[in-house]
């Protein structure tokens, strides 16, 4: 497989695989909505070729993200449509933000056991949401928006969890589409921090994943946390590629 048909194919695993309140599909642009909570639900993608005019589609995803008074935000890769989009958006006032890195992993190289103070559950629980929303410092204003969003991810999928003291200090997400496994928010509390605790729950993740036939792995990693690059590198992940995304307030 090419790496455009890598980026094109990873990108679409994780638009289904981490949902939106709502999704527009115009001229090749995947736009989402979700009250404004995370760039990656509320983001236009430019996934597919277009055809109508550039500053044209920009000013109507505009006009799409001002109706529900949010900012408009693109997310772009390399292989993002058109090419020059990047130049375009520079030269209309947005601005470069959360430059992540997206990491996959053959299940076949994960090698680590799994933990047993590691949880794993089918469905999601208010103590969990509680942890993650906590743990991520999530301002509260979206706390109802992360219950919500989150109740849309259908299965397969697994929340993950570790407890001290009968209280969960460190939580994460899995998810599979077509054959492929999607971890999102690996997460532990600020006290309960690099102690091992992150890479127990991504152990219990990955066995959960081949367990339900998956032969891929991969996450998104913000591309200033050294820490978790090294965690993720450790695992056996490797970077495939990044994207950015552009931002007018």
């Amino acid at each position: 497989m090419s790496a455009p048909e890598i980026i094109r194919l990873l990108e679409e695993i994780s638009l289904d695989a981490w949902p939106a309140f709502e999704t527009s599909l115009y001229d090749g642009w995947v736009i989402r909505f979700a009250d404004g909570f995370s760039r990656r639900s509320n983001s236009t993608v430019p996934l597919y070729p277009s055809r109508l005019d550039v500053m044209e589609k920009i000013r109507r995803c505009e006009a799409m993200y001002r109706e529900r008074g949010q900012r408009t935000v693109f997310k772009l890769t390399a292989e993002s449509e058109p090419r020059e989009l990047g130049l375009i958006l520079s030269g209309d006032g947005y601005r470069p933000e959360a430059e992540t890195g997206m990491w996959t992993m053959p299940l076949r190289n994960a090698g680590s056991a799994p933990a047993p103070d590691v949880q794993l559950q089918d469905e999601l629980t208010e103590e969990w949401i509680s942890a993650l929303c906590a743990y991520n410092a999530y301002d509260p204003r979206h706390h109802e928006t992360v219950r919500a969003l989150t109740r849309l991810i259908r299965p397969p999928r697994v929340f993950a969890s570790i407890r001290r003291d009968g209280k969960i200090i460190g939580c994460g997400l899995g998810v599979i589409r077509h054959g492929y496994l999607a971890i999102f928010d690996i997460v532990v509390e600020a006290g309960s921090r690099r102690r091992g605790f992150g890479k127990q729950i991504m152990a219990d993740i990955l066995d959960w994943g081949r367990r339900q036939s998956a032969e891929t792995a991969f996450l998104q990693v913000m591309a200033d946390n050294p820490a978790a690059m090294a965690m993720y590198d450790g695992l056996g992940f490797c970077e495939q590629y990044r994207y950015v995304y552009w931002v007018k307030d």
